[in-house]
C-alpha cells in the first residue's frame, strides 16, 4: 500500500495527523521528519547553575520539536518516541565523551506523573538513543539509577532561583542502582539526559545525587533546550557541535 493511501487510512480509522503539519496520517510526516535539525549544540543555561556539567540539546524548545515532546510527554502519541530519541541521541553524541563505556541516566519522574501520564516518557527516549548510539559502534547502555524524594512542587512557574531551591536534595542513586552499574559497566562515564534543558536545575540536581556517591558525570545531554538559553556557540569554552552524526570517531561516541 502507497505511503500516502496508508497514511489516509490512518486517518480514517484513528484519527491520526501529523503533530507538525496536521497532515492526515502518521503522527510526525515524512515531511517534518525530514525538516528535524541534525546535529547538537552546547545549550548552556544563563545563569548556569554552579558546577554544572556541559549541556547539549539538539533543537530549541519551540515549534515541531516542542510539540513532539509534548505529544509524547502528555498525550501517549508513542511513536514519537524513535525521532525523539534520535534528537538524543545526537546530544549525547555532541558531548563526545572519550571512548570507553558510557551509560546514559534518564532524570526520573515522580511515580504518580508516570502513572498518570501511563509510561515513563524520558526513559523511553534515553532507551532510543542507547539503541540508535550502540547501532554505531557505541558502548552504551540506558540505566535508571536516580529515584525521586517527597517534597518537590510542581515546577511550573518558577525562577532559577525557586527551581533550584525546590530541587535541592530532591533526587537520590539507591545502592541497588549502584549495584546494577558496578555490575554492567564498573568504568562507565555517566551522562544525565532529560527531554528538555531549562534553568539547569533538574540536571544539576541529578548530577548531584550521582556524584556525592563517588559517580563521574560527563556531560548532560536533552532533546531541545529553551531558545531563550541558548549562547553562543564556543561559550564557556565549548565548540559548536552542529552537523554530527552518530558515526562514531575512533576516540568518541
Amino acid at each position: 500500500m502507497p505511503d500516502r493511501l496508508r497514511d489516509a487510512v490512518t486517518d480514517l480509522l484513528l484519527g491520526g495527523r501529523c503533530v507538525g503539519c496536521a497532515a492526515p496520517g502518521r503522527v510526525l510526516c515524512r515531511t517534518c521528519a525530514t525538516g528535524l535539525p541534525a546535529g547538537a549544540h552546547p545549550s548552556w543555561p544563563s545563569p548556569a547553575p554552579p558546577g554544572l556539567a556541559p549541556p547539549f540539546a539538539a533543537a530549541s524548545y519551540d515549534g515541531l520539536v516542542r510539540a513532539m515532546v509534548v505529544g509524547h510527554k502528555e498525550r501517549r502519541l508513542l511513536a514519537l518516541g524513535e525521532p525523539l530519541g534520535a534528537l538524543l541521541a545526537d546530544a549525547v553524541h555532541a558531548a563526545r565523551v572519550p571512548a570507553g563505556p558510557v551509560v546514559l541516566v534518564p532524570v526520573p519522574s515522580r511515580a504518580a506523573v508516570v502513572r498518570a501520564r501511563g509510561h515513563d516518557h524520558t526513559h523511553v527516549l534515553v532507551e532510543h538513543a542507547a539503541r540508535l548510539l550502540r547501532s554505531g559502534g557505541a558502548d552504551v547502555v540506558a540505566l535508571r539509577m536516580l529515584r525521586p524524594r517527597r517534597g518537590v512542587v510542581d515546577q511550573a512557574g518558577l525562577g532559577a532561583v525557586e527551581r533550584r531551591a525546590n530541587l535541592d536534595g530532591s533526587l537520590c542513586c539507591p545502592a541497588e542502582a549502584v549495584h546494577r552499574l558496578r555490575a554492567r559497566r564498573p568504568r562507565a562515564r555517566l551522562v544525565v539526559c532529560d527531554d528538555v534543558i531549562t534553568t539547569g536545575a533538574t540536571a544539576r540536581e541529578a548530577q548531584r545525587a550521582l556524584e556525592v556517591i563517588g559517580l563521574e558525570v560527563v556531560a548532560i545531554a536533552a532533546v531541545a533546550a529553551t531558545r531563550r538559553r541558548w549562547p553562543d556557540p564556543g561559550a564557556a569554552g565549548h565548540s559548536d557541535s552542529s552537523g554530527l552524526r552518530l558515526s562514531p570517531s575512533p576516540n568518541t561516541l
